[in-house]
């Protein structure tokens, strides 16, 4: 009775195996059949071919094109200065002026003295002629005549020195009258009507806007590429969606040594003045003329170490691109290998795919 019970419950047990073994291969073969027709949804681009230009990235300052410091050339009182901070010269504009009345002074001086010696000179001549005539009759010693002789020279060298005083005497008075070198705008007024002013006290700082200067600097890798004579392309922050446009004037003749970096300078036209020395740019410098790329949104672009790839759908199916790339361009990417126009590429999921899984483009 009991060897009976026990193989009955034998036979049970095998029953209920061979089931769950039944149900656990079906489950599994069916859940393999849905991983094999799983479908991933995607979204897709057709990969562009443009005409665009190569170019350079790089950061800069606005600087003055020129800053003169305008000095004194003489010593006194200044009388009157006529700008003030942010004020707008013309070139030749009258900026300040020194008193002139001991430079006025001291041409009459000269002027007197120059007189003086002219009728010294006037004398002489006459006494030498008439001595000239009295030695040719030798009616006068060599001596005599030797000494109006020197007197003659005398004379003459005086006049000479009183005209070069008196020349001098006017050039500092035209130096009370202080102009501007150069049309441009006032950075910083240094002194003011009453101070004591002495040869080289600065009296205001100028500086030109307009144009205006682009002060830059590329990294080494780019240091080849650049030329006088290029278009720049630069934007500020104080102008959002704004660009502004300049010439390639001049490349530094060496690299600076901490940095690994070449610094240039452009110039830019600023007839409104919006443009102020001291705003960071952010800067494009076109190093060639317009080419046909092809190009793709960075994101769909995976990296693997070294290796960059992509996925295009074919058929309803993902097809994996190994690909190279070259410029950049702002959200895209240039591929030098790997597409060349047309093709539907993948540009969010592209994560979750692998070669030859089924897809489906949103549309």
């Amino acid at each position: 009775m009991v060897g009976h019970r026990c193989s009955r419950y034998s036979g049970l047990m095998f029953v209920f195996m061979l089931s769950f073994l039944l149900i656990y291969t079906g489950c599994g073969k069916k859940e393999e059949k849905g991983a094999q027709e799983r479908i991933f949804n995607v979204r897709a681009v057709t990969v562009e071919k443009r005409a665009l230009r190569p170019f350079v990235e790089a950061v800069g300052t606005l600087k003055a094109n020129e800053e003169v410091i305008v000095s004194s050339e003489i010593d006194g009182i200044l009388k009157r200065i006529t700008v003030t901070e942010g004020s707008k010269v013309s070139r030749g504009a009258l900026i300040a002026e020194v008193n002139e009345t001991d430079y006025r002074l001291e041409v009459k001086r000269a002027e007197a003295s120059l007189r003086q010696t002219e009728a010294s000179l006037a004398n002489a001549k006459v006494e030498y002629e008439r001595k000239d005539s009295l030695y040719k009759e030798q009616l006068v010693t060599r001596q005599q005549f030797d000494d109006i002789t020197a007197r003659l020279a005398l004379a003459d060298g005086d006049v000479e020195r009183a005209k070069a005083a008196l020349a001098l005497a006017r050039e500092k008075l035209s130096k009370t009258k202080i102009y501007a070198p150069m049309a441009g705008s006032v950075k910083e007024k240094r002194t003011t009507a009453g101070d004591y002013v002495r040869n080289g006290t600065p009296l205001v700082y100028l500086i030109q806007t307009d144009p205006i200067k682009l002060s830059f600097s590329v990294i080494e890798r780019d240091a080849g590429k650049i030329k006088v004579g290029q278009d720049v392309q630069f934007r500020v922050d104080s102008f959002p969606g704004q660009e502004f446009r300049g010439v390639m004037k001049n490349i530094y003749p060496h690299l600076e040594e901490k940095t690994r970096s070449l610094q240039a300078e452009a110039i830019v036209a600023n007839p409104l003045q919006l443009l102020k020395p001291g705003l960071y740019a952010r800067v494009i410098l076109f190093t060639g003329a317009a080419r046909d790329v092809v190009v793709v949104p960075i994101t769909s672009l995976l990296y693997e170490g070294t290796s960059v790839k992509a996925f295009i759908v074919e058929s309803g199916q993902a097809k994996e691109k190994p690909v190279k790339t070259g410029q950049k361009y702002g959200e895209y990417m240039e591929i030098t290998e790997g597409l060349q126009g047309g093709e539907q590429l993948v540009t969010v999921g592209q994560n979750n795919l692998s070669q030859g899984v089924k897809v489906n483009v949103a549309r």
